[in-house]
């Protein structure tokens, strides 16, 4: 990349890192899921109602197939979780393959970002074989470390376990790091590390706090909104 990093406005200072959430904040896939997860509704016989769909925003794929179980009626024995996980995965499969688009100015974020230097890390409550899917609209070079919904031993997000997982690959401090996130269940993961949180929402409301910024769209992101919450 060409040119010289961008130079922190006077008083702040860049984050130690920049922590990535995926789905609803680099890419659209929120739609994209929930043409799957009501098409799954369907199969397993019932109705997946708006409500519960709410409650899977930002959450893994155990809590999902828990509510999704729960929601049409189904036990939660091996079987029925296996069968229905297969199913969910095969189809969100296809779909990235064919549908995954960026959200709004989250390419040129990413670019920025990588610009300044600054590490960055991919935190997502998706597993890793759709991760990796994803990754071929995405990119890899973008990030410095990866961590997935699988790979957290159990503690995904809302547990802080993430967002303290991404850090410690980079070798920083999460009270030091910039997490950008769209959910609550993600900014409670981000929030409950140390990380400050610059919050895009997607499709759920998330309220200002006095560790988070929002902005309306990672189009509007720019070197004020990476520096303006790290003093010097």
């Amino acid at each position: 990349m060409s040119g010289s990093p961008p130079v922190p406005a006077a008083g702040s200072r860049l984050p130690a890192a920049v922590l990535w959430d995926m789905d609803g904040t680099l890419i659209d896939s929120e739609p994209l899921w929930d043409r799957a997860l009501y098409e799954s509704a369907e199969r397993l016989g019932g109705r997946l109602s708006p409500r519960t769909r709410a409650r899977m925003v930002g959450k893994n794929a155990d809590v999902t197939l828990d509510l999704l179980l729960d929601e049409v009626g189904l036990p939660r024995d091996t079987e029925t979780l296996a069968d229905a996980d297969s199913w969910l995965t095969k189809r969100m499969s296809e779909l990235f393959r064919t549908d995954l688009r960026w959200r709004d100015g989250a390419a040129q974020a990413l670019r920025l970002v990588r610009g300044t230097g600054v590490p960055t890390a991919l935190v997502t409550s998706t597993a890793r074989e759709l991760t990796e899917l994803a990754l071929e609209t995405v990119g890899r070079d973008w990030f410095d470390a990866i961590v997935c919904g699988d790979e957290v031993d159990e503690r995904n997000k809302p547990d802080p376990e993430p967002y303290r997982r991404a850090a410690r690959l980079l070798g920083v401090d999460p009270g030091e790091c910039l997490a950008v996130e769209d959910s609550p269940t993600g900014v409670s993961s981000a929030e409950g590390a140390g990380c400050v949180v610059l919050v895009v929402p997607s499709d759920l409301e998330v309220a200002e706090g006095p560790r988070r910024r929002v902005l309306g769209s990672l189009a509007a992101l720019d070197e004020a909104a990476l520096t303006g919450t790290f003093p010097r």
